[in-house]
C-alpha cells in the first residue's frame, strides 16, 4: 500500500476526539489556562474519569481523594496532565492491533518518552513536547499493521516492530517507514508542526539541510528504550550507539544511558492509564 493511500485508509487512522483535539489546543498555547484545560477535561466524562483514575493513584500519593478535573489538573501539572489526555486518546483508539503485543509497545514508548524528556531537560529544552513526541513517535507501526496485517506478518517475523534495523526493512520493502506514517498522522490530528517534523526526521534528524533537535531526541530515546527491550549489554549497547546524533547534540553515551528507564515510576503508572 502506497504511503498516501495508507494515510487515507479509514479504519487506520483513528480520529482524534473532539474533546483530545481542544484540549491539545489549549495546551500548546504560550500559556496555557489551567482553568480552560479542567473545564475541557469535564466535557469528557469517560477521559474525566481516567484522569481521576490516575490522580488518585499510589504514584501521587495524595493525602486526600481528587474528586474533580480542576484539582486534577492543580495536583498534576501541566506536564503530566498533557501525558494522560495524550495517553487516554491512543489507549482508546488502538485496543487491538492483529500482530502487536501492545504490553511490550507502551511500555517501550513509554520509555522512550520518559528519555527523551529527560534528555531535553539536559539540553534546556521542552521537556513536554519531547515527552509527547516520545510518546507517539512510533504510532505509526500500529497504523501500518491496522491497514497491512498481511505484509506486516512476514516482516513481523524477519525483523521484529521493536528490532534496531526495523526502519531500514520497512523502507526496504514499502519504500516508506512507520516515522512517515507517524508523521502523517500528527498532521490530521493538527499537531504542532514541530511535533510533525520531529516524528517524520526521527531516523536522519542532521543530513543534508535538516537540523532537528527534537528529532534528534526521539533518536536516541528510541535507541536507549529498544536496547532496553533487547536487553543489550554493555557491548551491544556500545556497538550500536547512534555516535552522530549523540555527538550534534552534545551528549555522549553515558549521558543517554543515564538512569535505567524500567526504574522510572511516572512511565508504570501511566502504562497502567492506557491499558
Amino acid at each position: 500500500m502506497e504511503l498516501e493511500a495508507l494515510l487515507n485508509y479509514p479504519r487506520a487512522l483513528p480520529a482524534m476526539p473532539r474533546a483530545v483535539s481542544d484540549l491539545l489546543a489549549e495546551m500548546n498555547k504560550e500559556d496555557p489556562s489551567p482553568k480552560r484545560v479542567g473545564e475541557l477535561i469535564s466535557r469528557d466524562p469517560a477521559l474525566t474519569t481516567r484522569v481521576l483514575r490516575l490522580s488518585n493513584s499510589a504514584f501521587f500519593r495524595v493525602s486526600r481523594k481528587i474528586g474533580s478535573a480542576d484539582e486534577a489538573v492543580s495536583l498534576l501539572g501541566m506536564t503530566h496532565v498533557r501525558s494522560l489526555v495524550m495517553a487516554a486518546a491512543l489507549g482508546g483508539s488502538f485496543k487491538s492491533v492483529p500482530g502487536i503485543d501492545l504490553t511490550q509497545f507502551w511500555r517501550y514508548s513509554l520509555q522512550a518518552a520518559d528519555i527523551a524528556k529527560s534528555l531535553a531537560g539536559l539540553l534546556h529544552q521542552n521537556q513536554g513536547n519531547a515527552f509527547t513526541a516520545g510518546l507517539i513517535h512510533a504510532i505509526g507501526i500500529l497504523v501500518m499493521h491496522i491497514a497491512m496485517p498481511d505484509r506486516m506478518q512476514p516482516l513481523d517475523f524477519s525483523t521484529p516492530p521493536l528490532d534496531l534495523n526495523r526502519a531500514a526493512a520497512e523502507r526496504a520493502m514499502l519504500g516508506y517507514t512507520y516515522a512517515e506514517v507517524g508523521a502523517g498522522m500528527a498532521e490530521k490530528w493538527q499537531f504542532p508542526e514541530e511535533m510533525v517534523s520531529a516524528l517524520s526526521n526521527q531516523f536522519t534528524p542532521f543530513e543534508g539541510e535538516s537540523y532537528d533537535p527534537l528529532a534528534g531526541l526521539i533518536h536516541l530515546a528510541s535507541w536507549r528504550a529498544r536496547a532496553q527491550e533487547l536487553q543489550l549489554d554493555d557491548n551491544g549497547l556500545a556497538a550500536t550507539f547512534p555516535d552522530m546524533v549523540g555527538l550534534t547534540l552534545g551528549l555522549d553515551l553515558d549521558s543517554v544511558l543515564g538512569k535505567d528507564p524500567s526504574e522510572w515510576s511516572f512511565s508504570q503508572a501511566l502504562g497502567a492509564f492506557i491499558s
